[in-house]
């Protein structure tokens, strides 16, 4: 019989049949010899031919009467074996329709980094299961690439953005030879290797979530979202590795990812790794003082705004509170006039004429290297690309003209670029080693992800990250919050 090895929790090394074989363990059914079949339907497992009187062992079974079958969640698979097998229980697998795979890493072979060959030991120890939290620049794809390769079976990796969708193809063109399928941006193609959005993924799972054995979800922090988590519950994939390098989130739902794909494995961040896999880098806080006219515009609106929150009574710290005050400003025009007072004071903070200046003046102090400024909107991602007449990406800008940008940046015919927040995770620009971080949110994973834009490692490559604060202001705050990581301590 055609079997292999998997190891299942609670069942170690248990043999798990090809869908064309039925594991038989005999009578210890009471002589019923009627067929069993674990099948694979709309991103569930259905087990037909066993009676509603005879209880199913393992989690997750429902006994589904419109179908007269047990049913349970496709993520349940290795459990589901293990618990059938244990129980005695003889049935036949169909759910399982992939295949084993002979992947080699060709032509792109090489050793890896010592915390590359850790992260792959600590996730096959982990039952080929878990999360690999690694920094930008850090080599995670390679990581992905050791991985398929020692489980060598269908994979399918999801990503974020179509950016991304199309670096891991070329990525995995170069490390295996072979035509790698992809879902999302137009495209329905599927192969022995896939790479999917996570749009796309959560579309397609409840018909292709039994053709793929491994499951690797790239920048992992985003699928405990409502749905994009999805992709995973609607797979059978024994194997999973998810890849982040900033897990946690302001909901708290990381910890949904130890279901998801497994427990984190292994976890090296960018201080440990500075200096020898990635840049070395610097981080500059340059407090910058607002003008005259711009000072006395944002001290008017934050009375205004403060003015009406200590007058509704709302406590902006609490847990509803930014929710209560803009319930609050929608009852009368003095509420409406505190939320737009809200809205120039932030604006102020953020970008200022003083800020500006500053930036022009950083620019001027690094004439020969490739320098991204980050900001928090794409009006002032269009203002500063028109006054320094250089290019910008925003989500508004199209696929194929985003590309050829990058390009001409990674070539130096572009030196400098300005974007909001489309850049922030999953973009490769290796030859960048300034930034600036104009203006941004308080979020932690947001700025070790700007700061990641320009860590990859090059022969005397120095990183320099410049985060630029208005004095006496909100963005104080902000800025003290964003930067509660090991990489800014």
């Amino acid at each position: 019989m055609a079997c292999e090895q998997v190891n299942l929790s609670g069942a170690q090394n248990s043999v798990v049949s090809r869908r064309s074989s039925a594991i038989a363990v005999g009578e210890q059914e009471g002589g019923d010899d009627e067929r069993r079949v674990l099948r694979f339907e709309e991103g569930t497992l259905v087990l037909r031919g066993a009676s509603l009187e005879a209880p199913v062992p393992g989690p997750g079974w429902v006994y589904d009467r419109r179908v007269e079958a047990w049913r349970a969640p496709a993520w349940r698979y290795r459990q589901v074996l293990a618990a059938l097998i244990r129980g005695g229980v003889s049935f036949e697998d169909e759910a399982r329709g992939y295949e084993a795979q002979e992947l080699q890493i060709g032509g792109r072979r090489f050793k890896p980094y010592e915390h590359q060959s850790q992260a792959l030991e600590a996730w096959l120890e982990g039952g080929r299961r878990g999360l690999v939290v690694l920094p930008t620049g850090a080599g995670k794809s390679y990581v992905a690439a050791l991985a398929i390769e020692a489980v060598g079976r269908t994979a399918l990796v999801v990503v974020p953005t179509i950016d991304l969708m199309t670096q891991w193809v070329g990525n995995l063109e170069a490390f295996f030879g072979a035509p790698i399928g992809m879902l999302g941006g137009g495209y329905h193609q599927v192969e022995a290797l896939t790479v999917s959005t996570y749009d796309s993924a959560a579309i397609h799972m409840a018909r292709l979530g039994g053709r793929f054995g491994l499951m690797i979800f790239d920048e992992a922090h985003h699928l405990p979202g409502e749905v994009y988590r999805q992709a995973a519950l609607q797979s059978i994939a024994p194997f999973r590795l998810g890849l982040t390098a900033t897990p946690e989130r302001a909901d708290g739902k990381e910890r949904d990812l130890d279901e998801l794909v497994g427990p984190e494995n292994f976890r090296r961040s960018i201080k440990e790794l500075s200096g020898d896999v990635l840049a070395d880098y610097e981080v500059r806080t340059l407090e910058v003082g607002m003008g005259e006219e711009d000072r006395a515009l944002y001290d008017e609106a934050r009375g205004i705004y403060r003015g009406f929150v200590e007058s509704q009574g709302i406590r902006l710290g609490g847990r509803f509170g930014w929710r209560n005050f803009l319930a609050a400003t929608s009852r009368s025009d003095q509420g409406r006039r505190a939320l737009k007072a809200y809205q120039l004071q932030k604006r102020l903070a953020l970008v200022h004429d003083q800020k500006l200046r500053l930036l022009y003046e950083l620019l001027d102090e690094h004439p020969e290297e490739r320098v991204l400024i980050f900001t928090n909107d794409n009006a002032s991602v269009y203002a500063i690309s028109e006054a320094l007449l250089c290019p910008a990406i925003t989500h508004e800008t199209k696929i194929k003209e985003r590309r050829a940008i990058l390009e001409r940046v990674r070539q130096g015919s572009y030196r400098v670029l300005v974007t909001s927040k489309v850049l922030n995770e999953g973009v490769d620009i290796p030859e960048a080693s300034v930034a600036v971080i104009l203006a941004g949110s308080g979020s932690v994973r947001e700025h070790v992800q700007r700061l990641g834009r320009i860590l990859r490692r090059a022969e005397g490559k120095r990183a320099l990250l410049y985060e630029l604060i208005t004095a006496d202001s909100m963005e104080g705050y902000v800025s003290q919050r964003r930067r509660e990581h090991d990489a800014y301590q």
